[in-house]
């Protein structure tokens, strides 16, 4: 993927802001839409360069599609692993095995990466504790297996399907 010029990352980085303004205040009245549009454009001004170096392209119609589709399916996968950590705890005999594994990404993005890390963070029962080149290193409360084949399976199949075509 190219680099993108200024002018298409002030764009995406103040429809991004812009958007998450709108999130925030959960207000349409016109005074606060200018107010947030001209504050995430002077912010954009400032910032663009720090921020994307691919701009507009993230919002290619494929990309878009696989991160819409990624949002149900990531709370599926939560609420699956909360499910799952409830009958553990609730559990007499506690039936835990924890453990750190070594898993491996195809991603090449480091905001892929951190995608991924996030993404595997935030599942209950699992947390990324450290990221070198392309391994990731994951507690995970129950080893169902060491290897980094299987725990690569387990821990990053998921979600890597998604985020390749989202952070390709």
């Amino acid at each position: 993927m190219e680099k993108a010029n200024y002018l298409s990352k002030v764009i995406f980085e103040t429809l991004l802001l812009f958007l998450t303004w709108i999130l925030l205040t959960e207000s349409f009245a016109l005074s606060e839409l200018v107010f947030g549009f001209l504050i995430s454009l002077i912010i954009s001004l400032g910032s663009a360069n720090l921020f994307t170096e691919h701009g507009l392209s993230h919002l290619h119609p494929k990309k878009f599609f696989y991160f819409v589709v990624y949002i149900p399916y990531y709370i599926y996968q939560v609420i699956k692993a909360n499910i799952i950590m409830a009958i553990i705890v609730l559990s007499p005999s506690l039936p835990i095995k924890p453990g750190i594994v070594k898993v491996k990404t195809n991603l090449k993005t480091d905001v892929g990466k951190l995608a991924l890390a996030n993404s595997i963070t935030l599942t209950p029962g699992t947390i990324t504790m450290d990221i070198d080149g392309d391994e990731l290193f994951v507690h995970w409360i129950v080893v169902e297996d060491e290897s980094v084949e299987g725990a690569t399976k387990s821990i990053v199949g998921p979600f890597e399907k998604f985020l390749e075509e989202i952070f390709s």
